[in-house]
């Protein structure tokens, strides 16, 4: 019988941060939790920094997961949202190692791909495959749909990396 392992998705922003939690045993999926850490908008850059890694640290306290994911920051044509936003990927990176859980990164296309078949899905596409994947899932953002579509991700990739390693072994 394969072990649970908890899984959190998180796709990082500094406005919003979506995180999105779920257990996986074998192929199949179970819908934990999932919510949105904001900042303030009229703060400071190193205040909305603190409001995202508090917040990932409590998330990550009550449902303790075992494996993060985090997407890829997608390059921006203005360079300080880029920046900005690349800062807020550092605190999402960041909360989940320091907490002792490996953490892999994924591309949005690979997101996509692993969720919706189609390296280029729309927001819509891929909120209605999560919804079938995790028929128990309710969000109230995309940024929480966005991550739990990045958990099912590492949920695929991590079962498809191990098989590899069992069958290198063999």
């Amino acid at each position: 019988m394969s072990s649970v392992v908890r899984i959190i998705g998180i796709d990082p922003g500094l406005q919003r941060t979506g995180w999105g939690v779920v257990d996986a045993t074998g192929n199949r999926l179970s819908f934990v939790a999932c919510g949105t850490i904001t900042s303030t908008a009229a703060d400071e850059l190193a205040p909305r920094l603190v409001e995202l890694y508090d917040g990932l640290v409590a998330v990550i306290a009550a449902h303790a997961p075992d494996e993060a994911a985090v997407e890829h920051t997608f390059v921006n044509t203005n360079p300080t949202a880029t920046l900005k936003l690349g800062q807020a990927r550092g605190i999402a990176l960041l909360v989940p190692a320091k907490a002792g859980l490996t953490v892999a990164e994924y591309a949005p296309n690979a997101v996509k791909k692993a969720i919706v078949g189609a390296g280029h899905a729309d927001k819509t596409q891929i909120q209605h495959m999560v919804r079938i994947l995790l028929p128990k899932a309710v969000w109230t953002g995309a940024d929480a749909a966005d991550a739990l579509a990045i958990a099912i991700c590492h949920a695929h990739h991590r079962g498809s990396a191990a098989r590899m390693l069992r069958l290198a072994g063999s």
